[in-house]
């Protein structure tokens, strides 16, 4: 049976409030809302300094990285420099973003959201413009088979097939959807943001403690309501601003001071957890991993999403890291070196590391002083005598004179 004839289930972006919604996701926050629980979202966590930092990082170096378009044919590797698509990804996208704009904008969804969308524009087969959508403009309407599993693309009233998107998704369960780390670190999030709100109100109130007030006697109306008047004033400004207590009535504080609460501390803590989050917390090739590890994904998508299927056998996108590696670029080429002239390696096959062209160079280089041995044939040879030798067990029989049976030990 097609695909398109079996049963389907919708899911909105944003469903209506509904106790019999089939969406976990709408289920939870529902609940939350209920018990009045915190629920973390894509703008707040955008107001957390150290993930902006780290989303401005990573969109940043993979925005500056060009992405290559090459061909394998025979064993050779060519790059074809005069795609269009390698126009779109790179310089303009065909739609009111550039190209690097674009990628900002698809990596922030992909990790505060449930992914980075972009509608593929076609004309006669071939890609003319990629446009960018917001990840909460986009829905799902699913066959709900777990092990077929197939969906369409819902956006703006129109249903799309998923070839028509390119889509970027982080720790997807499905291939419609990631999970951000707004729904798997939201704690962590949490933390910071309302320390960062804490912070704000201390501020606001001149770092004034909260507390109550105390009294051995009973307070007219009038007295009361001059008490709040004043504390409030306190609370409201940072004027310099001073109470008089009366006879009989004390201030008992109810919470701690920013240093008693060790505030700086925490926001580091803090700042290196959620660092963690996005793996940037750590040295240099900590980061660099993460940096090859998210490359590695958007190559994936590319190649599904971008290639027609007869190209698929023999293209690829790729990144071209030497911008991301320039600063070792050194130590690259030293261990390139090393293995060149330790002969597990050829130079042809470190081009193709590079996606470079071969220039068929098939030959290792050996030193007169090398001795060649052959496990297939048990032959061995030395380049500097032009002597063969063969193995048999512990003895060596030299080659060049058959009748001769002297072994040695």
């Amino acid at each position: 049976m097609a695909f398109w004839n079996r049963k389907r289930t919708e899911i909105r972006a944003e469903p209506e409030v509904n106790l019999k919604e089939s969406d976990p996701d709408t289920a939870a926050a529902l609940i939350r809302s209920m018990l009045g629980g915190d629920d973390m979202t894509k703008e707040k966590a955008l107001e957390i300094p150290s993930v902006c930092e780290c989303i401005d990082y990573i969109a940043g170096t993979v925005a500056s990285l060009p992405i290559r378009l090459y061909q394998r044919k025979d064993d050779r590797v060519r790059e074809v420099s005069d795609d269009w698509r390698v126009r779109l990804l790179n310089q303009d996208t065909g739609d009111t973003l550039t190209a690097r704009q674009f990628w900002r904008s698809i990596l922030r969804d992909y990790y505060l959201g449930k992914g980075g969308y972009a509608y593929i524009h076609m004309e006669n087969g071939m890609v003319r413009s990629l446009h960018y959508v917001e990840e909460n403009r986009i829905s799902f309407q699913t066959n709900n088979d777990p092990i077929f599993k197939d969906y369409n693309i819902l956006c703006n009233g129109r249903s799309y097939y998923p070839f028509e998107w390119f889509k970027l998704l982080r720790n997807t369960p499905d291939g419609m959807r990631g999970k951000s780390i707004v729904e798997q670190n939201g704690c962590q999030l949490s933390v910071g943001y309302y320390t960062l709100k804490y912070e704000n109100s201390l501020v606001k109130k001149g770092g004034n403690k909260k507390g109550f007030l105390q009294s051995t006697k009973h307070l007219s109306t009038d007295a009361m309501k001059a008490l709040r008047s004043a504390f409030h004033k306190l609370y409201s400004t940072n004027e310099e601003n001073v109470v008089v207590l009366n006879d009989g009535i004390t201030f008992k504080e109810s919470s701690n001071t920013s240093v008693e609460m060790q505030l700086e501390e925490n926001k580091k803590l803090n700042d290196s957890e959620i660092r963690k989050v996005f793996g940037l917390d750590g040295d240099e090739k900590t980061r660099l991993r993460t940096i090859i590890n998210l490359l590695s994904d958007i190559e994936c998508s590319l190649n599904r999403d971008l290639l027609r299927e007869d190209e698929k056998k023999d293209r690829y996108f790729s990144f071209d890291t030497k911008e991301l590696t320039r600063g070792n670029i050194k130590d690259r080429f030293e261990a390139y070196s090393i293995a060149l002239k330790s002969n597990f390696l050829q130079v042809d096959e470190v081009r193709r590391m590079e996606d470079w062209e071969p220039l068929g160079i098939d030959w290792v280089t050996l030193g007169l002083d090398s001795v060649l041995f052959d496990p297939k044939t048990k032959q061995i040879y030395t380049p500097n005598t032009n002597q063969t030798a063969t193995m048999a067990g512990r003895q060596m029989m030299k080659g060049g004179d058959e009748n001769e049976g002297r072994t040695e030990s």
